[in-house]
Parts: structure tokens; sequence; C-alpha cells
């Protein structure tokens, strides 16, 4: 493994135990085995590592969704959008909890880190808006990957916080896809 992900695996780690406070270059560069110099020299510093993850993470949302060719999507191929999506929530939950706004209070994307984050936005609404149809507005295209964001974004959310659930077993993925199919139907098309 190189240095880089070393460090960014490290980060992963410290930020899921401990959120964007547990992050510091001392505490990243003793988890990894690395000196802090070599944290600077990969990164800038803190900075530099929060939006690598950040990154990271748009990056990974976005690829999650590449499931749909140019052209009008059916429900089946949005709803393996959405599963992607919330696979991405469950493997890969320090990098989503930070782009969705766990981060450190003082960490602000860079403007490379922005442009991840609008084309994950951007793809998400080119795979929801092609399920409607082919006269639908960017209003209406938008809208609707609202909608489905809020529905598999907030599913994730809340099975990265829930407490009471120990002795249940709740299959949230099921559960998510079941209302995005819900509101998928309720579309006149």
């Amino acid at each position: 493994m190189d240095a880089r992900t070393k460090i960014l695996n490290a980060a992963s780690e410290l930020f899921l135990e401990g959120g964007g406070d547990a992050l510091s270059v001392r505490g990243i560069s003793k988890r990894a085995g690395l000196s802090t110099i070599g944290i600077y020299s990969h990164f800038q510093g803190k900075q530099g590592i929060l939006d690598a993850l950040y990154i990271e993470g748009f990056n990974l949302v976005r690829e999650a969704m590449n499931v749909i060719p140019d052209g009008r999507a059916n429900k089946e191929q949005v709803l393996e959008a959405c599963l992607g999506y919330l696979n991405v929530g469950e493997k890969y939950e320090a990098h989503y909890r930070l782009i969705f706004g766990e981060s450190d209070a003082g960490y602000q994307p860079s403007i490379e880190a922005i442009a991840a984050r609008d084309s994950a936005f951007s793809k998400l609404v080119r795979v929801a808006g092609s399920y409607l149809p082919d006269g639908a507005t960017i209003e209406e295209r938008r809208q609707i990957a609202l909608d489905i964001w809020a529905i598999v974004h907030g599913y994730v959310s809340i099975s990265h916080h829930m407490v009471f659930t120990d002795d249940i077993n709740l299959d949230w993925k099921s559960m998510a896809l079941r209302v995005v199919e819900v509101q998928l139907d309720a579309i006149d098309i």
C-alpha cells in the first residue's frame, strides 16, 4: 500500500472514531505509521487530506450511478443507480459522513472538491431525470433527483446513526429502494 493510501485510510478510521475533531496531522501520521513530514509532502496538511477524502467520496457516489446509458432510463436502471449510492454509503461510511456535513467545522472544500460535488449531483440529475418524459424541464429533472436523493440519503444517514435497532435486523437498502420505487411509480410518464 502506498503512503497516500495509508494516509487516507488512517484519516478515514480516525474520522469514524471521532469525527473531524479526531483528525490531526500528528494523529493521522501515527495511525498511518508515517512521519508528519510525509503527510505534508502528500497533502499539505489536514485541509488537503479532507479535500482528498471529499473528492474521493463524491467520485465514488458519481461512479456508483454509472448504470444508465445516454437516453431514457427504465425503473430498474434508476433503482440500480440508487443501490449503487446506498452501497457507497454503507461501504465508505467515513467518506459519506464527511461529504454530507459531519466534517471539521473549519473545513472549506477547495474548488476541485466543489467541482467533484457538483459533478456527482449533475450525474444524479441525469440519472433520475432520464426516467422522466423527453419534454421534462431541467427543473422537473432536478426535482426528481432531489426527491430520490432525499430518500436514499435519509436511509443511509439513519442507518449510520441508529442506536436502538441492535436487536432488530433491518434491511435499509431494501426499505430505501421500495420507497424510491413508490416515488417513481407516482410519476405520470
